[in-house]
């Protein structure tokens, strides 16, 4: 029996199911959903594993209440393939009064008809690939939350161990927690390889029974990869794909929509706070994807061949600090834009907790640019300084954090309250 990797989402887990009556996990496959399902549940229905599935189908259309039977929390994984589970469910927790009463898993992203929303009883939480510290690379020395909370911390902690041949390595390998269970590394590359190549061979094609071209999936895959970290508009990506293939905007929009179902595209919105005129901001999304290995994959990189093109290396390497991001804030309910004006001021990431703080981040592979970074980010707060000096009534929070992400050996605190911390030395 393979040993759990504990994931960062195992402690909001914990604290869904003492308040609602289910949870639902959604995310990309391959992240590790249904494994942690399993370790938080103490009984277990897997549809696409039962040799029975015939019957159990069968069952679920005419007598759903009986498949929920078992010690709670009860797993049910690949639920949407018997949509009337969710019904069931539902209806259960309005007649229950406990809590963590079943964990759903599966491909929820597929459009499923059920007769209520499951609000208020069924809660849904967002699972991510592994980050840096779950998969045991990141040291994990320096917390996220204790730079927001102002602790001290030593400067002996700002120190990674991590190379610049692993980083690439690592963002070529992606936070497939299977990808762990392989021995060689050169052989756990391939999970990523054999991920990307299902997106237009058979998930494009499973998640609404509707037939499409592998081939312009395929190229506007690599599109978006070529244009990731970037504000590269749908008309940029249409053009690109429209080279080689015949393609309408009607049907770019069409598969944009399944990756983002599939959750393999999550792309960046703008943040425009009122500190430059409206026509100043650029507020179109910011293209990224779930996991840097997807970006990798799309464009035929190699370990090898990002050495020697450490430009595109570094949109990937922002990848996979977004990643890193989202996973280490997501249970304090963290979302993530950016900020870019026509002036050209700009600010890789802007986090925010669901408490209000916020941080203003950037992110720079290396140390020649961590100055320009540090610069970025005290003329934002500068920014917001003087409008709350001219707007008296109309005042905006200054960032709780300023902090400038590297892939760096050596991290440090600025004279001027910034941050500079290695992406190895990261946690939640």
């Amino acid at each position: 029996m393979k040993k759990y990797i504990n994931r960062i989402i195992d402690q909001e887990i914990d604290k869904k199911l003492s308040i609602f009556g289910a949870l639902q996990i959604i995310g990309p496959k391959w992240s590790g959903k249904t494994t942690t399902g399993e370790h938080h549940s103490r009984s277990q229905i897997k549809f696409q594993e039962n040799f029975n599935i015939e019957n159990l189908l069968k069952l679920s259309s005419l007598n759903p209440e009986i498949l929920l039977e078992g010690e709670k929390p009860r797993l049910i994984d690949e639920w949407q393939d018997a949509p009337n589970i969710y019904d069931a469910v539902r209806n259960y927790c309005d007649k229950s009064s406990n809590f963590g009463n079943f964990i759903l898993t599966g491909s929820t992203s597929r459009k499923v008809t059920t007769r209520h929303t499951g609000t208020g009883r069924i809660s849904k939480i967002m699972m991510y690939p592994m980050s840096l510290y779950e998969s045991g690379e990141s040291n994990g020395r320096i917390s996220l939350m204790d730079l927001f909370d102002h602790k001290k911390i030593d400067s002996k902690c700002f120190i990674s161990s991590l190379s610049l041949e692993d980083l690439i390595f690592l963002a070529c390998r992606g936070g497939w927690p299977n990808s762990l269970l392989i021995k060689n590394k050169v052989d756990q590359l391939e999970v990523a390889k054999d991920y990307y190549k299902q997106i237009y061979t058979s998930d494009m094609y499973n998640i609404d029974q509707i037939k499409r071209d592998g081939k312009t999936m395929r190229s506007i895959l690599r599109s978006c990869a070529r244009n990731v970290s970037t504000l590269a508009s749908l008309e940029t990506i249409l053009k690109d794909v429209a080279s080689t293939n015949k393609i309408s905007k009607v049907t770019l929009y069409d598969y944009i929509d399944i990756l983002e179902r599939l959750y393999i595209v999550k792309n960046l919105e703008g943040w425009c706070p009122m500190i430059r005129s409206a026509t100043a901001m650029r507020s179109g999304k910011k293209i990224e994807f779930i996991d840097p290995s997807i970006v990798v994959a799309a464009l035929k990189a190699t370990p090898k061949s990002l050495l020697y093109d450490l430009k595109t290396f570094g949109f990937i390497f922002e990848t996979l600090c977004i990643r890193d991001l989202r996973v280490y804030s997501s249970k304090f309910g963290g979302e993530i834009c950016y900020y870019h004006d026509r002036y050209d001021l700009e600010v890789d990431a802007v986090l925010f907790l669901n408490d209000g703080r916020y941080a203003l981040i950037e992110i720079k592979l290396g140390d020649n640019e961590i100055d320009e970074g540090i610069r970025h980010l005290n003329k934002v707060e500068q920014l917001i300084k003087s409008h709350n000096e001219k707007e008296k009534n109309e005042k905006l929070n200054l960032p709780t954090l300023k902090m400038v992400i590297t892939g760096s050996k050596y991290g440090y605190k600025t004279k001027d309250n910034v941050f500079v911390v290695p992406i190895g030395c990261l946690k939640d």
